[in-house]
């Protein structure tokens, strides 16, 4: 692991790995995403398991976290590289938060990124479609994000309901 995390290094700007069991955390730049998953895919992790984000609202950031591994080469024994999962972390503003679809690089992105357009208002630019997976309402916050109050959306959502007896 300790090669990959050199050729990282050298091959790419502002970026901070760290390494736990078989975990490899690679912290890099919102401009470096598309090139890092290309090259990893290049490298043989082919299969994107996740995209997820994280609301960091004290510092009025969005983390974008991208899990990425490596397919098995045969089914009797496991390579190191196999049994290693990489997680790649970038932030971005979520004022009017805009990243770059990775559909590209990766075919299986495209619920993922809906999902992160629909619950944490992401715009992805490049994704042919980021209608609802999940919400038949719109909301003015989006829900997965922390300052959207949740007693608030209860109140006025299910208020007027009349009690059934």
């Amino acid at each position: 692991m300790e090669e990959l995390k050199n050729n990282i290094k050298s091959s790419f700007d502002k970026v901070k790995i760290t390494i736990t069991d078989n975990i490899m955390i690679i912290n890099i730049d919102k401009n470096g995403i598309v090139t890092i998953l290309s090259f990893l895919k290049n490298i043989g992790y082919k299969h994107l398991a996740l995209i997820s984000c994280v609301d960091l609202i004290k510092d009025n950031k969005l983390e974008i976290i991208y899990i990425v591994s490596a397919y098995m080469d045969n089914d009797h024994e496991f390579k190191e590289k196999e049994k290693r999962n990489i997680i790649i972390k970038t932030r971005i503003p979520r004022d009017k938060p805009n990243f770059m679809t990775v559909m590209d690089i990766f075919e299986n992105a495209e619920p993922y990124e809906r999902e992160l357009h629909e619950l944490f208002g992401i715009y992805f630019q490049g994704h042919p479609r980021l209608t609802p997976l999940f919400l038949e309402l719109e909301y003015e916050v989006p829900p997965f994000r922390k300052d959207f109050d949740t007693r608030k959306f209860v109140k006025d959502f299910y208020e007027d309901i009349p009690a059934v007896e």
